[in-house]
């Protein structure tokens, strides 16, 4: 039953180009009750480079496609 609400919902806009995730994966707090490893430390790391080459190259695709 929950399947078929969630096919019917349609997306907004505002909900199509919200940010929550990625922005709360750049700007959260430390959370004392994390474990620190710099195994998870490098992951993460990685991740926020790959994300933000990921959003430069969208902003270049983009430049270049409309100039």
């Amino acid at each position: 039953m929950e399947k078929e609400l969630n096919e019917n919902k349609k997306l907004t806009a505002k909900e199509f180009f919200s940010l929550g995730e990625v922005g709360g994966y750049f700007f959260r707090k430390k959370d004392a009750g994390r474990p620190i490893n710099i195994n998870i430390r490098m992951m993460h790391g990685i991740n926020k480079i790959s994300i933000i080459v990921f959003l430069a190259a969208i902003i270049y695709f983009l430049v270049r496609h409309f100039l």
